[in-house]
């Protein structure tokens, strides 16, 4: 290849890339053209669009026009957007005329037969309306697949029948809701008819009690599958039905039963709450006479929180703001149930005893003290609930009642009277002992030389006080059975028209501190009782150690509790306040009777001859005279260290 050749076919390879470049360039500029005519007629449409969107909305402004396609809220994706929400699905027994919510179908309102809220006297009666008004609701918290949260207070609930008369056929009323299987949209709602979340409530036609099942059938599609765990809340406002609204808010509380058996409450008096990580068998909402239990069967509820808080709402009567969020697991969201009966009725001892949950212990009668319930549940309830057979009055009942307590302890009252008047024959003696030590200095000598009498006379001195402190536990049972037996609400005798609460004879129209608005007049007449037995029984007392200041002081004590019974008591049950009125008064005729029985001149006697017997002494006398004896040696050498100074 020669020179020329060479330069030939270096200037066509040089051509040739010109060529390749110029070419390249030109397709760049073309794609950058097109690329920026691209764009520009993107940002057209954008424009066009928004201002397209802005007329739509300004439209939309000026007129209602529906949506074509808007998404469902979460109740309409789980609920029945079709039923009718006006008015209530509703239950009737031969106890109680249930209401339930069609929205969230919760039990809303009781109203119990043959029962009455307080009326005052000549006022029509009104019936006994348990949560009216709505201030009771219940609802399940559920998650869907897309862990989206729900309440089913929110849904709409189809049941069997509007209405169900409860006899031997109808005794079920099915509330269910069904979940949406259409499309994304409120106009597009299927309901899937196979799988729903029911409550299932069962009655009986004679019985406060009634089942209450949640159901959850074929529900794995709809629902979040890895939860298990469900959590019913209820909330509820109980108002008051009684005369007293202060005392009945005072006791008004919840109770419940842990997996130890255990009934406790959360506190009465001010706000409480308590959460639990252990098994929960029962909760109730409990006022003075009334109660609302929500009692597993089965499977108890595996944890919970229970509050109560205290309202500032007396003009409306409400008594407390009660909440429980009670958890529960169900193994299968295709055949799912939890099961439970609702108890809404009388807080009775004798009915809520029937039920073998101790629903009885919400009945205030003194558990905290083994010995007061043992009296109450064994003697004074089962003797008041026979008198009551016979269809006696209820202050007939309380006479014949407080005889019986008087019998029972007559043994101890007749011993404590026999102490009282040993020491008094030995008045003289006394006398003489305090007319031969009558400076202070000499009370040891004095007490000792007492003490000695009353051994070689026989006389016990502390056989009085004993016998009495085993009357008290009675006194105490009876303090805590009253007030609580619903037997007494709305029972009248002579001026008090109900023996439940304090029989007013005079309303102040205003609080009086420590007395309150009214005077009861069986508490009235049960102070003026106590205040002269406190006197016949310091005339019947024997002369005392003590010099006339102390003897003073210790009359004015004696006399101003009765004065501080009239302030306690006010506001009292009129039955107790009748009790310890006729408990005085069988006193008094005791102490007559016994007065009459008893010749004090023949125990005078009997008591000089036992103090002619030598008196053996034991052991623990002895040691008692000796440390007597180096108590007062002790006593003597200070006091004449303090004389040489």
């Amino acid at each position: 290849m020669d020179k020329n050749t060479v330069i030939g076919l270096l200037l066509i390879f040089a051509l040739f890339l010109g060529f390749s470049f110029y070419q390249t360039n030109q397709v760049k500029k073309q794609r950058a053209a097109q690329e920026a005519q691209m764009l520009e007629e993107m940002e057209k449409e954008s424009a066009e669009s928004a201002k397209t969107l802005s007329l739509d909305a300004q439209s939309d402004t000026a007129r209602t026009a529906t949506p074509a396609s808007p998404a469902l809220t979460p109740a309409q994706r789980f609920s029945n957007a079709q039923v009718d929400d006006r008015g209530d699905y509703t239950v009737e027994t031969s106890k109680a005329l249930y209401r339930f919510s069609k929205k969230g179908g919760y039990l809303k309102e009781i109203q119990l037969k043959d029962v009455y809220r307080y009326t005052p006297k000549g006022a029509e009666k009104e019936p006994l309306v348990i949560y009216e008004g709505g201030s009771n609701a219940m609802a399940m918290k559920l998650m869907l697949r897309d862990q989206t949260e729900i309440s089913t207070a929110d849904c709409y609930f189809v049941a069997n029948a509007d209405e169900l008369v409860v006899d031997g056929k109808h005794n079920k009323l099915s509330l269910r809701i069904y979940p949406n299987a259409g499309a994304d949209s409120a106009q597009c709602q299927v309901l899937d008819q196979k799988s729903y979340i029911e409550y299932l409530y069962t009655f009986s036609n004679d019985d406060y009690k009634f089942d209450y099942q949640i159901n959850i059938v074929n529900m794995e599609p709809y629902l979040y599958p890895n939860r298990r765990s469900f959590t019913l809340q209820w909330d509820a406002q109980p108002k008051c039905v009684e005369k007293n609204y202060d005392y009945e808010k005072n006791i008004t509380s919840i109770y419940y039963m842990d997996n130890s058996d255990e009934v406790e409450n959360l506190d009465e008096r001010k706000a409480d709450k308590k959460d639990f990580t252990s098994p929960l068998k029962w909760v109730s909402f409990k006022q003075q006479f009334f109660t609302t239990c929500l009692v597993t069967k089965d499977v108890p509820f595996t944890s919970g929180t229970l509050e109560v808080q205290v309202p500032d709402k007396k003009e409306a009567k409400v008594l407390k703001d009660c909440s429980a969020d009670l958890d529960f697991e169900v193994s299968d969201l295709n055949k799912g149930h939890f099961d439970m009966y609702m108890f809404v009725g009388p807080n009775q001892y004798r009915l809520l005893k029937e039920y073998d949950n101790k629903l009885e212990r919400q009945v205030p009668l003194g558990w905290g003290f083994f010995l007061l319930h043992w009296i109450n549940r064994f003697i004074i309830i089962p003797v008041f609930n026979w008198l009551q057979a016979y269809g006696l009055s209820y202050g007939l009942i309380i006479l014949i009642l407080t005889i019986f307590i008087k019998i029972i302890v007559l043994p101890v009252s007749y011993k404590t009277y026999m102490s009282s008047a040993k020491m008094r024959a030995l008045k003289p003696e006394i006398e003489a002992l305090n007319a031969k030590y009558p400076k202070d200095e000499d009370m040891m000598k004095k007490q000792q030389a007492t003490m000695s009498l009353y051994r070689s006379a026989g006389v016990k001195p502390a056989g009085g006080c004993l016998p009495m402190l085993l009357q008290m536990p009675i006194l105490i049972a009876m303090y805590r059975f009253f007030p609580s037996a619903y037997e007494l609400r709305q029972q009248s005798f002579l001026w008090a028209e109900d023996l439940s609460t304090y029989d007013s004879i005079w309303d102040f129209g205003h609080h009086v501190p420590l007395l309150g608005d009214h005077l009861s007049l069986f508490t009235i007449l049960m102070t003026i009782a106590t205040i002269v037995y406190t006197w016949l029984n310091n005339k019947l007392m024997a002369p005392t150690q003590g010099n006339k200041d102390q003897q003073r002081m210790m009359n004015i004590m004696m006399y101003m509790m009765p004065v501080m019974f009239l302030f306690m008591f006010n506001n009292f049950a009129s039955a107790l306040t009748y009790y310890y009125l006729l408990f005085n008064l069988l006193t008094f005729l005791q102490m007559w009777i016994f007065r009459m029985a008893i010749d004090e001149n023949k125990l005078r006697a009997t008591l000089q001859e036992n103090m002619k017997k030598p008196v053996k002494k034991s052991k623990w006398q002895l040691k008692m005279e000796e440390l007597q004896k180096q108590q007062a040696q002790m006593i003597k050498q200070q006091q004449q260290a303090q004389k040489r100074k």
